[in-house]
């Protein structure tokens, strides 16, 4: 049985590009499910130290702040990518700050309340 040559891609063009922005893809995704491991560890220590209601509302909003920074960063990143993608052979390439300082922000936000329950009421 003989091999046919198969023609090069549109996306082949670019192979280092994709891979990069695939890669900028599974970090993001990796940064998302951090964010979910630490405020389900926080919720953990909550649980066995005695607390009071300030603290004990400050932990269900940083579990449901975790909870909506991690979705928000999968449907991003993901939106983000296929952009890319399609930017990267269109050779229009544009960097997205707004969901940069968007996402950072979010994170900043969660980071000043998890640094507020740990130093001022654990």
């Amino acid at each position: 049985m003989k091999e046919t040559k198969q023609q090069p891609t549109e996306d082949s063009k670019y192979i280092q590009q994709h891979l990069a922005n695939e890669r900028t893809f599974l970090a993001w995704i990796r940064t998302s499910i951090a964010v979910i491991g630490i405020a389900f560890l926080v919720i953990n220590l909550h649980e066995k130290t005695t607390s009071s209601a300030l603290s004990t509302f400050l932990v269900q909003l940083i579990g449901a702040l975790a909870v909506v920074i991690s979705v928000c960063t999968i449907v991003f990143s993901t939106v983000s990518y296929v952009i890319k993608t399609r930017q990267i052979n269109e050779q229009t390439f544009r960097p997205s700050r707004p969901l940069i300082w968007f996402l950072a922000s979010l994170l900043l936000l969660i980071t000043g309340l998890f640094g507020y329950y740990f130093f001022t009421l654990l």
